[in-house]
This record gives structure tokens, C-alpha cells and sequence, in this order.
């Protein structure tokens, strides 16, 4: 019998590839969470639910607001970074931050997972070809499985505690683009740009680290035609 598990889907590539691996991979039943949290970039949200549809999984949608912003992702008077590609996720974590973004993100998954019994939680976080987020560390992932096993009914109560699974973590942006084409990923549904336009950007970070996935794995990005 398939198990449950809950995924988290921005529907941008890293979460999407992730839901192909959660149902590809270990063929998982799949309940999708998707966050409305006054992002500047929200086409990511219908991109997330035309992906969540064509794998014909439920969608469980949140929405809430950081009323103290903090982030250039949240205010669109604040100038997005814009690094050379090499330069990015080293250094000073950038402005596109959102404190505690996906510690917000896993309490609702945790509480989801909670109620539908679902003993996965899927999140499509790197730590290669990334923009240097604290939230997107091996270390923090573990201390979140950890809290959820301590935290929920079901990690006290489950034989096979709650795991909180990050299968992307330790590729780079090639690799994933790799396996998510295998895995059949519709890239051409999946949304990356923090400006949210009509067509992406390409200067932001997630415009720069995006092409530079597609361009090293030798595959077209069906977004730019």
C-alpha cells in the first residue's frame, strides 16, 4: 500500500522536480501545499497548481502575511539582487531572504501531515546551486525532522515516526534538471523568476541559477522558448 506524503510545491523547478521524485521514485500518494505569502513573484502560485493538476494531486492552499517584511521578495519598491552566476549563494545571504520562510512553511506541513496521517514531508530545498538561505542547510532539515517527531501525534504515537525528506539537497541545478526530465518534470508549467513578469527576467537569481541548470545538463528551458 502507498504511503502518504506531503509536499511542498512553490511550483518553481527544485519543488516540482521533487514532487516527480516523491511520486516517480518512491510512488508516494501525494498532497501538494502550496503558499500565498504576498510574494512579489506570484505567478509561482498558478505555475504550482498547474503542476499539482497535471499529477493529479490535492492541493492544500495557505495564505498568510509577514506584516515587518524583510525581504525584497516581499516589497517591490526594495531592487532584487542581481549576481554574476558564480557569485551566487556565496557570501552575505541576500535580500530575497524571507525570515523563517521555511520553518512558516514546514509548521503547516507538519500540522498537515499530522491530520492525514502522512508520514513524508517533501521539500524541494538545495544546497549547491543555491542563493546561500539558511533554511535551505542539511543540519537545519535534520533539527526539523527531529521537531516534528517530538512535536506531532503522529512522530510520538507511528512505529515509523514522520521524516522530512529533501532528495535535491545535495545536487546541482544540473543534475536536477537531469533527473526531472527523466522523471518527467513539466518544466514548461514551473515558474523561477523572483519578478513575476509576463516572461522571466533573466537577470535575478533564480533566472541565473535556472539557465545555468538547463544550459550544463545540455537541455533546452521550454519557458524561453
Amino acid at each position: 500500500m502507498a504511503a502518504d506524503a506531503v509536499v511542498l510545491l512553490s511550483g518553481g523547478l527544485d519543488s516540482s522536480t521533487a514532487l516527480s521524485w516523491a511520486l516517480k521514485v518512491k510512488k508516494w500518494r501525494c498532497h501538494c501545499l502550496v503558499a500565498d505569502y504576498g510574494q512579489r513573484h506570484r505567478r509561482e502560485i498558478t505555475a504550482a497548481l498547474r503542476v499539482a493538476r497535471r499529477a493529479r494531486c490535492p492541493v492544500h492552499r495557505i495564505k498568510f502575511r509577514l506584516p515587518w517584511g524583510g525581504s525584497s521578495l516581499l516589497n517591490r519598491r526594495q531592487a532584487l539582487p542581481v549576481h554574476a552566476p558564480s557569485a551566487i549563494g556565496r557570501g552575505r545571504i541576500p535580500s530575497t531572504y524571507v525570515p523563517a520562510r521555511n520553518t512558516i512553511f514546514l509548521s503547516f506541513a507538519l500540522s498537515l501531515a499530522d491530520v492525514l496521517d502522512a508520514e513524508n514531508i517533501v521539500v524541494g530545498a538545495n544546497a549547491l546551486d543555491y542563493s546561500g538561505y539558511p533554511d535551505c542547510r542539511p543540519k537545519y532539515y535534520a533539527a526539523v525532522q527531529k521537531t516534528g517527531r517530538l512535536g506531532t501525534r503522529l512522530g510520538t504515537e507511528k512505529k515509523r515516526p514522520l521524516r522530512v525528506w529533501a532528495p535535491l539537497l545535495h545536487l546541482t541545478k544540473k543534475d536536477i534538471v537531469r533527473r526531472g526530465a527523466r522523471w518527467g518534470t513539466p518544466y514548461e508549467l514551473t515558474w523561477s523568476c523572483y519578478r513575476g513578469g509576463a516572461r522571466p527576467c533573466g537577470r535575478c537569481d533564480s533566472c541565473r541559477l535556472r539557465a545555468r541548470g538547463f544550459q550544463q545538463a545540455g537541455l533546452p528551458d521550454p519557458l524561453l522558448g
